[in-house]
């Protein structure tokens, strides 16, 4: 069975979730089944996958507390954390992820600084490179799950900028590996991210951004 069609079948299921909740895991799970539907074409499989991930975490913040996106997908990571249990995540990283996260850390073409410093906004990105490289290595020598999936979301985060704004061309060769490393991620923890807070309805997971207005 599909993973979206299984997850459906457990959304349906859970009849005492909040309404917002409900409405976030639907949306999440409706881009799920779109990557499914064109899960060979890795491109817009990565778009889908990142639309799901974000329909997880977006919220309306007020005008006191205007976050960027990094910062609201890390307090998503914490609680999401704090949530596993089973430690589904952990598993991921270390067991299915372990070869595509190191590629991902090692790989400068999906680092913010260094493509800061080619449009002139830092002095140099080698330096914050290595020192990345080194929070990394020793996140997974400690075992420290959400930091760790901090960094590799973070260097999701710039490769769905450059493919959502324009700045790769469809099909290109010259970012396959990572935009094949990001799909086989995200393509096994979001399913893990929508059975956690499936799991902890009474979690406060914000409000969303656009809730459904009828008229």
């Amino acid at each position: 069975m599909p993973q979206a069609i299984h997850l459906k079948k457990q959304l349906k299921q859970c009849q005492e979730l909040p309404e917002e909740l409900a409405i976030r895991i639907h949306r999440s799970i409706s881009w799920l089944i779109c990557f499914e539907e064109h899960e060979k074409n890795p491109d817009v499989g990565f778009l889908s996958l990142w639309i799901s991930f974000n329909a997880c975490y977006g919220v309306d913040a007020s005008n006191n507390e205007k976050k960027t996106e990094r910062e609201r997908f890390k307090k998503f990571i914490d609680q999401l954390v704090q949530k596993d249990e089973s430690q589904r995540i952990f598993n991921l990283l270390w067991n299915k992820f372990s070869g595509p996260v190191k590629m991902l850390i090692d790989n400068h073409f999906v680092f913010k600084t260094f493509w800061d410093f080619h449009r002139g906004e830092a002095p140099e990105w080698e330096t914050a490179f290595r020192k990345s490289q080194s929070a990394a290595l020793r996140k997974l020598s400690e075992q420290d799950v959400a930091g760790l999936l901090e960094i590799v979301l973070d260097r999701l985060y710039v490769l769905r900028n450059q493919v959502m704004h324009g700045g790769a061309t469809y099909k290109s060769k010259l970012n396959r590996s990572q935009i094949k490393d990001g799909v086989n991620m995200l393509r096994l923890l979001i399913p893990v991210i929508i059975e956690i807070m499936l799991q902890n309805p009474e979690e406060d997971w914000g409000e969303i951004l656009y809730p459904v207005i009828t008229n």
